[in-house]
Order: C-alpha cells, then sequence, then structure tokens
C-alpha cells in the first residue's frame, strides 16, 4: 500500500454527563492527550477531519466547520463527518493520495443537555417510519432479536441459554469497563441485575443491554508511514477501512437478522488487509444493544450465523474477558464497549480505536488482554451509522 497510514498517539476525555464542560474543553482535552504523545503542535497539523452526529441540534450550530475552526484554533483544510470511522477513512484517503502527511482525527458529542428529547433525534434519523409509527430508539433492536429467535428456530432451553448469554455480554462489557478510567459506567453488574431488569420492563431487553447516552471527545493523530517512523518507534497502522451502506428502513430490508452493510464491509477490510477474522485478537465491536455484540460476532465472520449466542454462553463471559471462539480466545469491547464505556456517537469510535491502539502496542494496563507473553499484532473495529445503515470496519496492525 502506498502512503501506507498509520496512527502515532491517540487521546480521548471520560465519557459520561459533562454538563459543565463546553464542546470546546472536550475536544480540547482530547486533543492535547494525542498532541503531548507524540510531541506535536497545532502548526504541524496539515489538515482535520473531525465529526459529530448531533452537535448542530443540541448546541445550536450553523456551519460546523467554522465551530470547530474556532475551538482548535485551526485554519487548515477540515471536514466534518457523522462518525470518526467515517472521518479516518476519509482522512487515509487524503494520506494515501499523498495530500497531507499528518491530520487530526477526531469526534464530539454533546448529548446529556438534551437527554429528554435526544431519544426521539435518534429514532427520527435512524429510521423515520418506526418513528411515525411509534418506535422507540429500543424498538428495532427487540424486532432484530425477535427476527433472530424465529429464523435459527430457537426455542426452550436454547431460548433460555440465548437470554442468559445476551446477560452475560452486558455483565463481561461492565466488569472490562471498571478497568477503564474513562468508562461512564465503572460499577459491576451480574446476570440477574440484567435478568430481573427485563422482567420489570415486560421486555425482552432492559436496562442492562442498552448503551447510555453520553458526552465525551476522542481524537487520534494519522500519518504516513514514513513519517510515522520518524515520530514513534511503535506505530499502529491502518491496514484498511471499509464502508458499505444498507436501507434507511430497517423493516424494509431482505435480512431483519444482520446488517448487510457490516457484512460487505467486513468481506472487504480482511481482502484488502490480506488477514482473516481469524487473526484478529482484540476486537471493538458496535454493541448499542447486547444483541448487536452478539450479531456482530457473526456479521465479521467470527461466529457462523445463529451460532455467535453458544460460543457466548459456553465462554461464560462473566468470569472472563474473552470469548472461545473454534478453539481460540476473541477479546471484544476490552473498554466496556458502548454499553459501559459510553456512547457519544461522534467520539465513540475515536474510543474504539484508543483501545486497539493501546493493545496492539501492550499499553492498556489493567485492561490488557492475556496472551501469555505475546502482545497482539491485530485488531479491527465495527462502527455503525444509524442502526445498521452504514457501517465501517477497520482493520488495524502493528506490521
Amino acid at each position: 500500500m502506498q502512503n501506507r497510514p498509520a496512527i502515532v498517539a491517540v487521546g480521548r476525555t471520560k465519557f459520561g454527563e459533562h454538563y459543565g464542560k463546553e464542546p470546546e474543553k472536550l475536544i480540547e482535552e482530547a486533543w492535547l492527550t494525542a498532541s503531548k504523545e507524540c510531541d506535536l503542535e497545532r502548526r504541524d497539523l496539515e489538515a482535520c477531519y473531525l465529526s459529530d452526529c448531533f452537535l448542530p441540534i443540541t448546541n445550536k450550530l450553523g456551519l460546523e466547520e467554522g465551530f470547530l475552526s474556532e475551538l482548535t484554533e485551526l485554519h487548515v483544510p477540515m471536514e466534518v463527518t457523522r462518525s470518526v470511522s467515517a472521518a479516518l477513512l476519509t482522512a487515509c484517503h487524503a494520506i494515501q493520495a499523498g495530500a497531507y502527511n499528518t491530520v487530526l482525527v477526531g469526534g464530539i458529542e454533546k448529548m446529556t443537555d438534551r437527554w429528554d428529547k435526544i431519544r426521539d433525534d435518534l429514532m427520527l434519523l435512524e429510521d423515520p417510519w418506526s418513528y411515525y409509527a411509534g418506535g422507540t430508539p429500543e424498538a428495532n433492536h427487540e424486532l432484530l432479536l425477535r427476527a433472530y429467535i424465529n429464523k435459527y428456530g430457537i426455542t426452550g432451553e436454547n431460548l433460555d441459554k440465548l437470554n442468559v448469554a445476551l446477560a452475560q455480554v452486558s455483565v463481561k462489557n461492565h466488569a472490562n469497563a471498571a478497568k477503564n478510567e474513562y468508562a461512564h459506567f465503572r460499577r459491576k453488574i451480574t446476570v440477574d441485575h440484567v435478568l430481573n431488569a427485563r422482567k420489570a420492563a415486560r421486555k425482552s431487553l432492559g436496562l442492562y443491554d442498552f448503551a447510555p447516552i453520553s458526552d465525551g471527545a476522542s481524537a487520534l493523530i494519522l500519518t504516513s508511514e514514513e513519517h510515522a517512523r520518524k515520530m514513534t518507534d511503535k506505530p499502529i497502522y491502518v491496514l484498511d477501512c471499509s464502508s458499505a451502506t444498507d436501507y434507511l428502513n430497517f423493516t424494509a430490508r431482505d435480512d431483519l437478522t444482520h446488517f448487510t452493510a457490516t457484512k460487505i464491509a467486513a468481506k472487504n477490510a480482511f481482502k484488502m488487509a490480506g488477514v482473516a477474522p481469524s487473526d484478529m485478537q482484540v476486537v471493538e465491536v458496535y454493541d448499542q444493544s447486547t444483541v448487536l455484540e452478539m450479531v456482530s460476532l457473526e456479521d465479521l465472520g467470527f461466529c457462523e450465523p445463529g451460532t455467535a449466542w453458544k460460543s457466548i454462553n459456553e465462554s461464560r463471559p462473566e468470569e472472563k474477558s474473552y470469548y472461545e471462539i473454534n478453539g481460540r480466545r476473541v477479546f471484544v469491547n476490552a473498554n466496556g464497549g458502548l454499553k459501559a464505556d459510553g456512547n457519544p456517537l461522534g467520539a465513540t469510535g475515536g474510543a474504539q480505536i484508543f483501545e486497539i491502539f493501546k493493545q496492539l502496542r501492550g499499553e492498556a494496563g489493567e485492561r490488557q488482554i492475556d496472551l501469555g507473553q505475546e502482545t497482539p499484532r491485530y485488531g479491527c473495529t465495527s462502527e455503525l451509522e444509524g442502526f445498521g445503515t452504514k457501517a465501517y470496519v477497520t482493520i488495524f496492525g502493528r506490521e
């Protein structure tokens, strides 16, 4: 790959409720953390690719680039996207084309200031047909789960095991987040907490099955391979970043049990990177709900369709930080995932990349995955825009 893109530094804020912090303070904190890590100054940046999803709504902004230029004190070319993965993909293309050598990629979101209205905004933008039919942001997750159960004929004892497996996803992610100083929720929970919350809600999915609404920011410094070697001894390479799209209306899609966009993006990403799902040792998936983590394991190619719940259940992840899949360990959402790390939409993908970067460099501290004496070589992230309407899969490697 010509001008192979490499990440030389990352930074982020704690995710959670930052009612008293202005957006510029959040992105500044993330940027300064990254810049200090590689001794970079604003004048060294040639371009910026930043993301936010609701900032114009929550903060009543007009042209976002002007606002972001003001708060970053930069007048370089700047583009705004809806997710950090989208920003990273665009930045990678610019690096590969030779347009720039060093760019800032990041994301920011302030959602809790309007928590009472943001749920409406989420559903309206993700799937307006469901919204006008009275659907909630959680409705499509329930529909996906029901379709999955029906398609694969999961009944009786197996249905009980599936429900417990989904609870184990939540327990595992909360346990991982307890080791993450940046996480929104650092409190451990039990399978009973998850099951009792479902009973209280009288639904298949309850309070502990869904990711929260969060504020936060994330940032990373992307350079060409040549420049990366001058800035750090341990660059992490972006081996490929692929994207695909699907219908906006979830219920109009051919398959309601999986995300076609994720499957296409994953197939292309692994092919272009020259690696396979079996090479991945640490993975960050977009778990807006426990169901999405389960389905992502299948869409990314780690499990056969209709079987991920078995791997989860047999792994008993409430006692481990990984899944046993086909005789190998796969560490999923080591930072706690969206479920417990938090989900400030425009910055979420940056937190996923932050975790992969730290894990591949062996710098994740208490969260560092246990591969014996080996440091993981490869990792990947998957991020969604909308309810599977647009998917990004990115492959990272130390070599």
